[in-house]
């Protein structure tokens, strides 16, 4: 049997579909399975020793995006079931013109979800996944927790990693002055590493900058320099990780590294670290949050303006008492 699945395009997502795609691979265990997807989706999940075939879908780069859609289903062939995570137009016609015959899009506006034998209401993204697969499957599989495959960096010292980015939009976005105090209050006790992604080195470059004029030196700034694989490694050995509400967030929860996680105007009930005891949330209880805009709609950003960083090195210092 051949299984193709479609993973969503957020890195955070995809990882959050973990639990579901064990699953599935699970209810059968003799199946050749090909991902498709965004990059950074495909790069995070492709070291699982079930997955064979990748492909990468960048069908909106250039040129009419129906053909490109078609050209990328004839090079994947057809499967004898095909799923997709993500609830798109264009995923449906992808699924359909590979000429695989049994075909499952997820819906993100169904709020209950049902398989063979149960029916329920998810509040948790995992939840959602999951229960999309169940009706695929037939079963009433229980999401286990979040699972990456590449090893966990094994570092000299106690080190803390800072996550300032949020690919989403600015609204997402904890302030780097705010973050540079809380890593100057634990500087004495971890080095310090500073993630982010291509678009994100400008806010890493303010935060290091701000941490050295403190005379903090054990500082060093991977924005913008890591692979997919290398940034679930680094993040899988750090003792600490502060975050906002963000795909390495969910890379963190999967190496169960303690986290405190910053949220403003996304539901937390919805994308917070899924199944790791170790974890912290950070955030206040607004008339307008959650809002789930890019940037704030009111101009206030009080919903993360707020938020001071003794609050959340308060977090911290919880975390690490209960780890001690």
């Amino acid at each position: 049997m051949k299984i193709l699945i479609e993973l969503p395009t957020w890195l955070g997502d995809a990882i959050m579909s973990t639990p579901a795609l064990e699953n599935l691979l699970t209810a059968y265990p003799e199946a050749e399975v090909t991902i498709v997807g965004s990059f950074v989706a495909t790069e995070a999940l492709k070291a699982h020793p079930r997955i064979g075939a990748r492909f990468v879908d960048d069908t909106k780069s250039a040129g009419w995006r129906p053909l490109n859609l078609y050209r990328l289903a004839r090079q994947i062939g057809p499967h004898d079931l095909a799923l997709s995570f993500r609830s798109h137009l264009h995923s449906k016609l992808l699924l359909a013109l590979t000429g695989t015959p049994r075909r499952h899009v997820f819906n993100k506006n169904v709020r209950t979800l049902s398989s063979a034998h149960n029916t329920i209401s998810p509040s948790h993204q995992v939840e959602k996944y999951q229960a999309f697969v169940n009706g695929v499957t037939g079963r009433s599989d229980s999401p286990g927790p979040l699972t990456l495959h590449w090893p966990a960096e094994t570092f000299d010292r106690p080190t803390m990693g800072i996550n300032p980015g949020a690919t989403y939009g600015s609204a997402k976005r904890w302030y780097p002055e705010k973050f540079a105090e809380v890593a100057v209050a634990l500087a004495d006790r971890f080095d310090l590493l500073i993630f982010g992604g291509p678009n994100e080195t400008d806010i890493a470059a303010d935060i290091e900058k701000l941490v050295r004029e403190e005379g903090v030196e054990n500082v060093k700034n991977l924005a913008g320099k890591t692979t997919i694989p290398q940034l679930c490694g680094l993040i899988g050995g750090v003792d600490l990780f502060i975050t906002g509400d963000s795909g390495p967030m969910h890379i963190a929860a999967a190496y169960q590294v303690p986290t405190v996680a910053i949220f403003g105007p996304t539901k937390h009930k919805e994308t917070c670290q899924w199944m790791n005891e170790k974890s912290a949330i950070v955030r206040h209880d607004l008339e307008c949050a959650p809002c789930m805009k890019r940037t704030c709609p009111i101009q206030t950003h009080e919903c993360m303006k707020g938020i001071t960083p003794k609050e959340v090195t308060e977090a911290a210092e919880r975390l690490l008492q209960k780890e001690e």
